[in-house]
Parts: structure tokens; sequence; C-alpha cells
């Protein structure tokens, strides 16, 4: 039914635009044919915004990946580099949150270690909306931040980076089988505002998977147990986009070193000092908007990427 819904959508969508636009063609023939500049104008005005309706369908179409549709968690980790650093995971934090909440998007935070001082060491939350997951897959990366510190008693500029992992929300109709024989179970104290045993008592979960070392943690819920089951969800999502991974690249190796983190993958780099510019690396997509950027303007961005990527598996198929 969730399908079925979504097909219903874009297809309704995809009519209704036609159907306007046999509407808005035949009332500009008429008004140039009388002579009507009022009428033409108003013919152009809705053929401008119907444009407008045609590139957002056109950016959800791309949307077409096996788990386009799902919602998606979303990790950030500060790189080296201390206080700068973390400060710079906060504002990539906000800028997603900011990002989601434009989209409608519900934003729930699991794990949150905070900084030495400022900003936060980790971060890791749910989004939940309707192809949430596609639209931030392309994400997955390392970005870097360029400006005068505001920590640094000289005012002298400093280069800042952090990750940020993004993998699909595992659903019923995907089954995924983990043996609890290979995993790590660690509980510690959460941190945070606490409040209701929170941070009184060893409630926060951290599972990790020995063979394949990776680790999820949950620390926002009030009891050990609640944590446990949702880092088992995260970890069968992790593991799922893991294989999602391996099937990208058997089709192209090119797109498979995209979308790996580390520290020589910088996918996107933000400009602040001595000039304005937040720049894609993987696209060459560009603005002097930084503050919209941190804002949660990306749909550029993310727009390029999915496009990027079409265009590179539909090459590889051919």
């Amino acid at each position: 039914m969730k399908e079925r819904t979504h097909l219903a959508t874009a297809i309704g969508a995809t009519r209704k635009l036609d159907g306007e636009l046999d509407d808005a063609l035949t009332l500009v023939e008429l008004a140039d044919a009388e002579g009507d500049a009022a009428a033409l104008e108003e013919g152009r005005m809705q053929l401008n915004a119907l444009q407008a309706q045609a590139k957002q369908l056109e950016l959800e179409s791309l949307l077409s990946g096996e788990a386009d549709s799902n919602d998606a968690y979303l990790e950030i980790h500060a790189g080296a580099g201390g206080t700068e650093a973390q400060d710079w995971a906060e504002m990539l934090a906000r800028m997603y949150t900011r990002w989601a909440e434009q989209k409608g998007y519900k934003v729930e935070y699991l794990e949150e270690s905070a900084g030495d001082g400022a900003g936060i060491k980790s971060a890791t939350f749910r989004i939940t909306g309707n192809n949430a997951y596609g639209w931030l897959k392309t994400e997955s990366g390392v970005h870097r931040l360029v400006r005068i510190s505001p920590f640094d008693s000289n005012a002298r500029r400093h280069t800042s980076f952090s990750s940020v992992w993004v993998y699909p929300v595992v659903d019923e109709n995907i089954d995924i089988v983990i043996n609890e024989k290979d995993c790590r179970i660690d509980t510690f104290r959460a941190s945070g505002a606490g409040g209701q045993h929170v941070n009184k008592t060893d409630s926060a979960v951290r599972i990790t998977h020995m063979p394949t070392n990776i680790a999820v943690a949950c620390q926002n819920e009030r009891s050990q147990h609640q944590n446990r089951a949702k880092a088992w969800e995260m970890l069968k999502a992790r593991l799922y986009e893991l294989e999602l991974q391996k099937r990208e690249a058997k089709a192209s190796a090119q797109e498979a070193a995209k979308t790996d983190i580390g520290w020589g993958h910088q996918i996107r780099s933000y400009v602040l000092q001595p000039y304005q510019l937040v720049k894609d690396l993987r696209t060459e997509v560009e603005t002097s908007d930084t503050a919209g950027v941190l804002d949660g303007d990306l749909d550029k961005f993310m727009a390029a990427s999915l496009a990027a990527r079409l265009t590179t598996a539909a090459d590889v198929t051919a």
C-alpha cells in the first residue's frame, strides 16, 4: 500500500501538470490571437509556475532507488581539530535539522556526545519523511569548513573537517539476520540534560558488529531496554546500507569511491573567509550564499549529485 500510494501520487502529479499545461497554452494562444496583453501575461506567469513544478517533479523522479522512500539515519562525527572541529560538527547538525524542517520532516535525536567546551563530538538522529533517504544519501562524506576561528584569540584562519554518514531505516519488508554472537554490547552512562535516570544509570547502549566493525549507539531513551532496541534497529540499517554499497560497487567502481567516507574523500567545501563560497567537489555546483546553505538550503547540491549519480549508472549500464 505504501508503494501504491507513492506511485499514485507521482502519476497524479504528472497528469495534473499535463492538464494545467494544456490550459495555459490554450490561454496564451487565445490571448495572442485576440491581442489581449493582460491575458497573455497571465498565461506566461502560469507557464513559469508550471516550469518550476515540472523541475521539482523531475528531481523527485530521480529518487527511484531501492530504499529511497525510506526514512534515514544521519550520523555526524567531528574530525581532528578539537573545539573548532566540534563546533563545525554542531553547525552541520543544525544545517541538516533546518533542511529537514523545511521539508516537513520529523527529526529525532538518538545520540549526542558533547564537545570539550563547545560543539559536539558526534550525533546521530533519525529523519522521518517521504524520500528522506533518497534526498540525503549523497550527503555521506567529509565536509570541510574554512573560516576565521572564533576560538582563536589571534583571529587566524582554520580548516576543520567533519564526516557525515547517511543510511536508510530498515522497514518490516526487509529481513536482516544478525548473529548475536558476532556482536559486542556495551553499556555506559548517557550524557546530556538528564532527568528520569537518563544520565544517572548505565542506560546508553553501544553495539559493535565484529565482522564489519560497525558500531552504533543510542542514549536518548529512558531505559537501557529501549536504547538496546533502537540500537539493534540502527545496526540492521547500517548492515543494509553496506549491502547496498556492495551492489553499487559492482555496478560502478567510480561511484563506490565517491560514497566512501575518508579524510581524502571531501565532498563539499564551505569557505567563510576570506571569501564566501560553498562548492560541491563532485558536481562543481557552487554558491556564494553561505548563510542560506548553513540554514538548510541544500536542494541544489542534492539534486546535482542525484543527477550525476543517475547519469553514471546509465553510462555503466550502457
